[in-house]
């Protein structure tokens, strides 16, 4: 009855412990050193909650930026990662053939994380090169005549911190301040 007691009270401790006074501690410390991360990095346009910095957001329409596509549908809260398809799976190559498809071009052209989902479905950065690939269905969506333009626009938001990566949702802000879009009258 002794042996029980003890570990009762040990189980009680290391739950309290472990389960609640360290991730206290764990998000207080967190909040008071790098609030901007411990928040989820979102992002604010007009005091309105936008999306995160750190998770992809699905853009359809011509007049963006496409981000990677995900085996999750964008959906953060659903558990994530990629398919598991394997590279011999038919279901892999119909998704990849049905996205080459929409993105209506060569499939030798087409940058890989055009049409290949990322490992956790969520992630948020493309690569010049895919950002690139996309500059002519935005200038014609926008009416932008200068591809040039549009060319110097993506190099000068490439981040930092990964060389030749942008962040799909903080590209299309900047896209939308850069180069409005226009209604046309019909």
């Amino acid at each position: 009855m002794n042996q029980m007691f003890k570990a009762f009270r040990m189980i009680v401790c290391m739950t309290l412990l472990v389960g609640v006074f360290y991730p206290l501690f764990i998000t207080v410390v967190s909040d008071l050193i790098m609030t901007e991360n411990a928040r989820g990095s979102l992002i604010k346009v007009n005091e309105k909650i936008i999306g995160s910095r750190l998770i992809a957001q699905k853009f359809v329409t011509d007049a963006y930026f496409w981000p990677r596509p995900s085996a999750t549908d964008y959906k953060p809260l659903a558990p994530a990662g990629g398919s598991n398809l394997g590279p011999t799976s038919k279901k892999l190559k119909e998704q990849i053939a049905e996205r080459i498809k929409t993105l209506k071009t060569d499939p030798m052209s087409v940058p890989a994380e055009l049409v290949y989902a990322s490992g956790s479905g969520l992630d948020p950065e493309i690569t010049e090169r895919a950002a690139y690939f996309q500059i002519t269905r935005i200038a014609k969506a926008r009416g932008i005549t200068n591809l040039v333009n549009l060319k110097f626009f993506i190099d000068s938001l490439v981040e930092e911190y990964g060389k030749g990566y942008l962040n799909v949702l903080l590209l299309n802000i900047a896209l939308d301040k850069q180069f409005p879009l226009v209604k046309h009258e019909k």
